[in-house]
């Protein structure tokens, strides 16, 4: 299954980081163009300043060409995993810095690897497209529906919600960042947690998204060990490290 995931991976990672697949798993670092090409995930309609990702054993960086001496002296004989470390990501920061911009957070991204059972436990309500719509601005639900209101070029697909009677548990739900590629986001509320609530939604969302045809993905923080943990028992295995540059806010 994994294979399968990563392969449909390389082909979107490539065309979101304007290089070819192979450069995506080659022996050295590359620096590339930066560029916008439809089908990619859509965080900001901007232009990329800068994104680095990492798969195997070398790093990917697309990034405005004023940014490729530095990155190349950067980049240069050092393994790409280092490029995520501190050290090197300070010295990226500071030169991002000089044309106001600085990195954001690192994303660790796990795609599906097997499938699990799922016996039930709960009583689910499955919600579709507008259906979930009464849920925007939800504050129990900030990252199974991550906005206020509707985002039209990332569009919230299908939530489950695990239910105590009338009284909602917990939420998964995925939105299409790309073109039949849908991340799940899982949320608790607190008086419920650590039943297993969190794996079982997303396994059941997991599932029904490869019924589908499309692929379901899954993101968390570097730190966020409970997220992780809720990612493996729903069957997903580490695939891709992302980050990128973000504009820093001018002061008022």
């Amino acid at each position: 299954m994994f294979k399968n995931y990563y392969e449909r991976l390389l082909q979107q990672l490539s065309l979101e980081h304007n290089c070819s697949p192979e450069d995506l798993v080659a022996k050295d670092n590359i620096v590339t163009v930066s560029d916008i090409k439809e089908g990619r995930r859509i965080y900001s309609p901007d232009r990329p300043f800068l994104q680095m990702v990492i798969l195997s054993g070398n790093a990917v960086i697309m990034a405005d060409e004023c940014l490729h001496e530095f990155l190349h002296g950067l980049v240069k004989d050092v393994e790409g995993h280092h490029l995520f470390e501190f050290d090197n990501m300070t010295k990226l920061n500071e030169e991002l810095k000089k044309y106001g911009y600085q990195m954001a957070p690192t994303h660790h991204m796990f795609l599906p690897c097997c499938d699990v059972k799922v016996e039930e436990r709960w009583k689910v309500k499955w919600l579709y497209n507008d259906e979930i719509n009464s849920f925007y601005g939800d504050s129990r639900f900030p990252n199974a529906i991550s906005y206020p209101i509707p985002c039209p070029v990332r569009p919230d697909k299908i939530a489950v919600v695990a239910l105590d009677g009338e009284n909602i548990m917990g939420m998964a739900g995925c939105s299409e960042d790309a073109p039949h590629w849908q991340q799940i986001g899982i949320d608790v509320l607190p008086e419920y947690r650590s039943r297993g609530i969190a794996s079982y939604l997303v396994t059941l969302l997991k599932n029904k998204i490869i019924e589908m045809g499309d692929v379901p993905f899954y993101g968390t923080a570097a730190a966020n060990i409970q997220s992780q943990n809720v990612a493996l028992r729903s069957g997903f295995r580490p695939a891709w490290v992302e980050t990128e540059a973000h504009k820093l806010q001018q002061e008022s």
